[in-house]
């Protein structure tokens, strides 16, 4: 017997092979490509961000001082770097709440203000969303991401100053054509 359930069987074979995820991406040359740029994008986000030079490390695993500085200098010289799977997980999350912010929030102060706010969302425990981003784990950096994912999505986020005065659509509003 195979393992696989009827149900998984028919959900696998509706999803093109090219498709599936392949283990390739794994593979160094992979890895290689993205690492140089991903680090490059992060650096300019962790400016923008304030991130101190020990949050940063945080944010990439907490490397040892000489590998983060080896990593950012083989990037800004555009030199290749071979960043592990974890690494790359944590800079797409943060490249994922960057991007996040922006559709969300306009300006980037109201970006930077919602990052380092106390946050009334139950996830957030009335802290800032960057304390979890920056606490070392890759949990952490995810929560703060399909929170963000969730919101563009369309499910429940605090109203910002515009919509709190914003008064809902009656029936009577409604004009059918």
């Amino acid at each position: 017997m195979s393992g696989i359930g009827f149900g998984e069987a028919r959900q696998a074979a509706l999803i093109p092979e090219s498709a599936a995820l392949d283990s390739a991406r794994f593979d160094p040359a992979h890895r290689r490509r993205l690492s140089a740029p991903a680090l490059r994008t992060f650096a300019s986000i962790a400016d923008l961000w304030g991130l101190s030079e020990e949050q940063r490390r945080l944010v990439l695993g907490y490397p040892s001082r000489s590998t983060y500085h080896n990593w950012m200098r083989q990037a800004r010289e555009q030199k290749d770097v071979t960043l592990d799977v974890d690494a790359l997980m944590r800079l797409s999350g943060v490249l994922g709440i960057h991007q996040a912010l922006g559709v969300l929030h306009a300006e980037t102060a109201a970006q930077l203000a919602w990052l380092r706010g106390p946050h009334g969302a139950p996830l957030f425990g009335g802290q800032a969303p960057l304390a979890l981003v920056t606490a070392g784990s890759l949990d952490g950096i995810m929560l703060v991401r399909r929170f963000l994912d969730a919101a563009r999505g369309g499910l429940y986020m605090a109203p910002n100053g515009l919509d709190v005065t914003f008064p809902p659509t009656r029936a009577q509003d409604i004009v059918w054509r």
